[in-house]
């Protein structure tokens, strides 16, 4: 391996339910490398965002399309070697899975909090098209890492910042 490749910033993915944080830690984390920064949300379909606004869970079918261009996203990134970081809610492995096919080296910083704090933050959310009432149904697809995922378990309850530095003392060095 060359020593580019050894110290190339890698690709991340910032998961976990609604409300726990991720545009927020994933836009602080991408700034603070100095790399790009995608909102997962933007990349969903006008039709996925018109049926979770309704109050209705998206199925696989919906998530499909949605995770493989995440997927694309984050490839593109990697091969450009400038590293990225992505918010993505990536609940169950498999849909993890979809995006390590793309992006084989992304490493995943789920974060996690208590459901009390969740939809206390889903409450004051304002402008958002994802209702509090989908949370439930996000807790229970929820899949915690595995061990043999790339990634780390982030408690999400402290302070953005205060979350960033965590997440910049477990990502890989390279």
């Amino acid at each position: 391996m060359s020593l580019g490749a050894e110290h190339r910033t890698p690709c991340i993915a910032v998961t976990g339910v609604a409300g726990s944080g991720k545009s927020t830690v994933a836009r602080l984390l991408a700034k603070r490398l100095g790399v790009p920064f995608a909102e997962g949300d933007d990349f969903h379909s006008p039709a996925s965002v018109a049926k979770m606004a309704a109050g209705t869970p998206l199925d696989d079918a919906d998530r499909d399309p949605w995770l493989r261009s995440i997927g694309r996203w984050l490839h593109e990134h990697d091969v450009a070697g400038t590293g990225a970081v992505v918010s993505c809610s990536a609940l169950k492995r498999r849909y993890r899975d979809t995006l390590r096919a793309a992006c084989p080296g992304v490493f995943f910083l789920q974060l996690t909090a208590g459901r009390e704090v969740l939809a206390g933050r889903l409450g004051r959310r304002r402008g958002h098209f994802m209702p509090h009432t989908l949370l439930d149904s996000q807790l229970a697809a929820l899949e915690p890492l595995q061990p043999d995922e790339h990634g780390a378990e982030l408690d999400a309850t402290p302070a953005p910042d205060t979350v960033v530095d965590s997440a910049t003392a477990v990502l890989p060095t390279g």
